[in-house]
C-alpha cells in the first residue's frame, strides 16, 4: 500500500511539471495571437514588471506600463498584416526564447522574445523588433 501511495505521489508530480513545462509553450501561442493583432493592452498581460524592448536598434528598459504604451505607438505605426512563430526554444540556463516573423504591409520585422518564470508565470523579459 505504501508503495502504492508513493508511486501515485510520484505520477502527480511528474505531471505537475510537465503542465509547468507545457506553460511556456501556451504563453507562445498566447502572446502570438496578441502581436498578431496588434493588441498591446493583451500583449502587457504577458509582460514582466521591467521589460527591455528594442525597436530598430534602439534598446531601452521600460516599466510594464510603458512598455503597453510604446508596443501600441509601434503597432499603430506598422499595423500587423500577420505574426507567425519561427522557433521556440531554450537558452542553456533553461530561459525560454521564440523567434518570429512580423509582417505589416510590405514591411518585415524579426521578433526576439525572451521569457522568464516570474512567482510561476512566465512573463516577457525582453522582445525586439527588427526590420529585415
Amino acid at each position: 500500500m505504501k508503495q502504492l501511495k508513493f508511486l501515485i505521489g510520484i505520477v502527480c508530480v511528474v505531471l505537475a511539471l510537465e503542465g509547468r513545462a507545457q506553460g511556456g509553450a501556451d504563453v507562445v501561442a498566447d502572446v502570438r495571437e496578441t502581436i498578431k493583432a496588434g493588441s498591446a493592452k493583451e500583449l502587457a498581460k504577458y509582460l514582466n514588471q521591467t521589460v527591455d524592448i528594442e525597436l530598430n536598434g534602439k534598446k531601452e528598459s521600460y516599466s510594464k506600463a510603458q512598455a503597453e504604451l510604446i508596443l501600441r505607438d509601434f503597432f499603430k505605426a506598422n499595423v500587423p498584416s500577420d505574426f507567425s512563430i519561427i522557433h521556440k526554444g531554450q537558452s542553456k540556463s533553461g530561459q525560454p526564447f521564440a523567434i518570429g516573423q512580423y509582417k505589416s504591409g510590405a514591411d518585415n520585422y524579426r521578433v526576439f522574445m525572451k521569457i522568464k518564470t516570474v512567482a510561476e508565470q512566465q512573463l516577457i523579459h525582453e522582445i525586439s523588433f527588427s526590420k529585415e
